[in-house]
């Protein structure tokens, strides 16, 4: 896997980088947070619970306001197994599909452990966060996709009737991957989610939502990233689900005025991948703005965790992290870790050079993130 030569970042072109990065990653952890306090409650009921336009405030869930789900623990270790991925290839290593792997293998031993093996050299400090030793329901293919160390590919996935979108919340990342071409961003983002979801609806719908998301940090459009996205589509195989999907997100904006029925009939009351993702790029089409958005993405019937998350996602990674709502991203559960994870990808993006090189064995950031 090779990519284009790297950028020449201006001052300006790299605030408005992190802007984008804090905003599509605090974005997607808000969007979750708002819909996990929907968790196992139908449209009805949200309506009854707190009146007629549903959730429209965060609401306690996981015993608090503002707890995040595996969607948001996940989408945080493909940043660092993103970062460890550049900061390896000073030893002429260059496999991010592996860095990204043992990161998420270092996510399920969060699912499984107390807390951080302090014994570990290779732990690095994101896996230190004793606030991720929480199973916040994630889907039952990751655990099981991530309970060897064997690397699933798309020649032969993990679990290949997995077609839920477990894959799919986790790979905004992606997408905030600027100097690469759409192609290899898709790319990455269907190995990756191979890893633990084999059914091609999935890993396509990762790949499609990896290639939207990159448009949009790059300063393009809802409508023009999704057009790109279903050209990469276009020649693998199995892609009919996701690119009718992409197809119904677009056709449903013309439809009327945007409410819960449209976003349950593109699929969020499923979780199925294709579906999911349609529901969040027709409410990131259609929201207002984010509060909007993300209000629609989680009134209805299905998981609304995952719609709030990608949703959020897309709409912080167009409109960066100051269009957030102000009073949510103040309750979220790991705001400072999601921060500082965002500074640091930014940073080493756009300024790894100055941070690591191949015969600096004792800087800070080689301990925050370990070549092993």
């Amino acid at each position: 896997m090779t990519t284009t030569a790297a950028a020449v970042w201006g001052r300006t072109e790299q605030q408005d980088f992190r802007s984008r990065v804090r905003g599509c990653l605090l974005g997607g952890a808000v969007g979750d947070a708002l819909g996990a306090a929907a968790a196992g409650r139908s449209l009805a009921r949200l309506r009854e619970d707190h009146g007629p336009d549903g959730l429209t405030d965060l609401a306690p869930a996981y015993g608090r306001r503002g707890a995040v789900t595996a969607a948001t623990q996940m989408s945080l270790f493909t940043v660092d197994g993103l970062v460890r991925a550049q900061v390896r290839r000073d030893t002429g290593a260059w496999h991010p599909p592996t860095d990204v792997h043992r990161a998420h293998l270092r996510w399920a031993a969060t699912q499984r452990d107390w807390g951080p093996d302090e014994r570990r050299a290779d732990l690095g400090w994101l896996a230190r966060q004793e606030w991720l030793y929480a199973r916040r329901d994630p889907a039952r293919a990751c655990l099981t996709g991530l309970g060897d160390e064997i690397l699933g590919t798309p020649d032969r996935p993990k679990n290949p009737g997995a077609a839920d979108s477990g894959a799919l919340v986790r790979s905004a990342p992606f997408g905030l991957l600027v100097g690469w071409e759409p192609q290899l961003v898709c790319q990455l983002a269907v190995e990756c989610a191979a890893q633990t979801h084999g059914d091609p609806a999935a890993y396509l719908a990762a790949g499609a939502f990896a290639v939207v998301v990159h448009g949009l940090a790059r300063g393009g459009g809802v409508e023009a990233a999704v057009h790109v996205a279903a050209d990469q589509l276009a020649p693998r195989p199995g892609h009919e689900p996701v690119t009718e999907a992409l197809r119904a997100a677009l056709a449903a904006v013309r439809q009327g005025v945007p409410d819960a029925d449209r976003v349950t009939a593109l699929g969020a009351a499923e979780d199925r991948a294709e579906g999911q993702l349609a529901a969040a790029l027709y409410c990131a089409l259609v929201g207002e703005d984010i509060r909007h958005g993300l209000r629609l993405a989680v009134n209805h019937d299905g998981p609304s965790a995952a719609t709030g998350t990608l949703t959020g996602a897309l709409l912080g990674a167009l409109h960066g992290e100051t269009a957030l709502p102000p009073s949510w991203v103040a309750e979220l559960e790991g705001r400072a870790t999601v921060l500082e994870l965002a500074d640091d990808f930014a940073m080493e993006m756009t300024q790894g050079a100055a941070l690591h090189g191949p015969a600096d064995l004792s800087s800070g950031w080689l301990d925050r993130y370990p070549r092993g």
